[in-house]
């Protein structure tokens, strides 16, 4: 038996890694890399392994960044099973079509650029030509119908007689509603055959709605070996869902590997205590400014837990009841989802909304804005109101609109709820934006270039860490210490190389044999 780390491996995104045994490969997570496309569009569009010699997928939640390779894997001749948890098939329902219909529209974006430009190019120095306005009038005829909407047929049409590259997206929306047939969803706690000789359990991971922690058994030659994968930890006393689990089966306590993440592997969280309290000053100050407060967000996980604690701090009325518009038809779907799966819930949410009759998500200030026209006129609204948008990372989607809307004015708040990788616009506004304010807002504000334009960052930044899905490093190390795993050794990933090295460090200093893999590496068990 074998495991090697194809990613995730001493960075955040791109979760998956393949245990092989004589008869069959099982796949931990299969996620998309994140970041800047020239760097990840290779490293998503090729598998490093054969796809028809994978038995089957588990899949510990579905965040993209471990699921969003799936309709791709199964565009590419896999056949076998996807197995997960119920709430996890239910929103991977909407994730990857949602991750498609992104790709698809990204896709045509750059290649009506690289059509424009041709076009553009043809003109020269044609004294003949049209005036530039003509021109514009005379392309955009050309590539576009029905107003804005681009004319993909005319556009391949230009790219292809050029001799140029046509981009496509990594998937379809239709192979994304194919790949779902794949899914099959289990309860925790029940043990399913994944492979012959193989079963795998799922626990409560206390990351996300459906996150699990998988517990692999293999019997392999009269031996037996046991892998754990923790997928995503979450962190302790959060809202909505229990804590990760403390009370594995005896049968399940001795692991020979196991296989977590570090994303915040040499960092303390902020109290969960102080949540309410601090969203509360953010609200009131951005109020005494006259502002709108933006939140990136995202869809899954996120955005409940900011209505839920909105939803508390409006009941305790400590705040102004402003409008709360959630501007994403994904993370509205996506609430559903979390109103469907009530049998996670943690105890607070029980006792604290369910018993009492109501909907943790659901009251009066909120409103779920669906078409492109009202979230427009939510961009021109100047009364203090807050904004829950996508994407969380700012790297596409309406937040960038209002974003280009709200960034420039100081009355407004630019509000920070989770982890930015590196290399996004959600990245450089945390890192500069904090940087500007410890200043004391001394200085020209830092410019930031985005949606072809560059914006002066006037808007308030603040970061609430507090509401990270993620386990801090103390946190991560009280799963190890709570759960009662019997571990042999420790593979640490998903956590960007300095979290990764440090986190393995700190294990060892607690007396754990830990390593952080880096991609491609093979670990073999005799």
């Amino acid at each position: 038996m074998q495991i090697t780390f194809y990613g995730a491996a001493r960075e955040v995104t791109g979760s998956m890694h393949l245990v092989k045994t004589e008869s069959d490969g099982i796949l931990l997570d299969c996620g998309m890399f994140q970041g800047r496309r020239k760097e990840t569009e290779q490293k998503n569009r090729d598998f490093p392994f054969n796809t028809d010699s994978i038995t089957n997928l588990v899949l510990s939640h579905a965040h993209i960044d471990h699921s969003g390779r799936i309709p791709l894997l199964t565009k590419n001749n896999y056949t076998g099973r996807v197995l997960c948890t119920r709430p996890t098939v239910d929103a991977c329902g909407y994730l990857l079509p949602d991750s498609a219909h992104i790709q698809e529209s990204d896709a045509n974006y750059l290649n009506y650029k690289t059509a424009r430009s041709v076009l553009r190019s043809g003109y020269g120095n044609n004294n003949n030509a049209p005036n530039k306005k003509n021109r514009e009038n005379v392309i955009s005829a050309n590539l576009k119908i029905e107003g804005n909407k681009l004319n993909t047929e005319n556009i391949q049409k230009v790219i292809r007689e050029n001799n140029l590259e046509y981009i496509s997206p990594l998937y379809t929306s239709d192979d994304a509603i194919q790949a779902l047939a794949s899914f099959d969803g289990y309860p925790y706690r029940v043990p399913v055959e994944i492979g012959r000789g193989i079963t795998c359990t799922f626990y409560e991971a206390g990351h996300i709605l459906g996150s699990a922690v998988s517990i692999i058994k293999i019997k392999e030659k009269g031996r037996k070996f046991t892998v754990c994968y923790t997928g995503d930890i979450g962190r302790y006393d959060k809202p909505i869902i229990k804590n990760p689990n403390s009370s594995f089966a005896e049968e399940d306590r001795n692991v020979d590997l196991l296989i977590m993440e570090s994303t915040y592997g040499n960092r303390v969280h902020e109290p969960i205590g102080d949540l309410m309290p601090r969203l509360k000053e953010v609200i009131n100050d951005t109020v005494k400014r006259g502002g709108v407060i933006i939140i990136p967000s995202f869809a899954y996980g996120r955005t409940q837990e900011l209505l839920y604690v909105l939803h508390e701090l409006y009941d305790k009325g400590e705040t102004p009841k402003l409008p709360v518009y959630v501007d994403s038809p994904l993370a509205a779907n996506i609430t559903k989802v979390f109103g469907e799966h009530p049998e996670v819930y943690s105890r607070e949410t029980i006792d604290t909304f369910l018993s009492k009759g109501e909907n943790p998500f659901s009251f009066d200030q909120v409103n779920f804005t669906s078409s492109v026209d009202e979230s427009m006129a939510l961009m021109r609204d100047t009364r203090p109101h807050i904004v829950i948008t996508a994407s969380g990372m700012c790297e596409a989607g309406r937040v960038l609109h209002h974003l280009r809307y709200r960034i420039h004015n100081p009355k407004n708040t630019i509000l920070i709820v989770g982890f930015m990788a590196e290399n996004t616009l959600g990245r450089r506004i945390q890192d500069q934006g904090l940087e500007y304010e410890q200043s004391g807002r001394k200085g020209e504000p830092p410019l930031l270039k985005f949606l072809n334009k560059e914006y002066p960052l006037k808007a308030h930044v603040v970061k609430l860490g507090g509401f990270s899905a993620h386990g801090d490093k103390n946190e991560m190390i009280r799963f190890v210490k709570e759960s009662g795993l019997k571990i042999k050794k420790i593979a640490v990933v998903h956590g960007e190389e300095e979290q990764a090295l440090s986190f393995a460090g700190l294990l060892k200093e607690k007396g754990y044999s830990a390593f952080a893999p880096e991609q491609g590496d093979t670990l073999k068990f005799n």
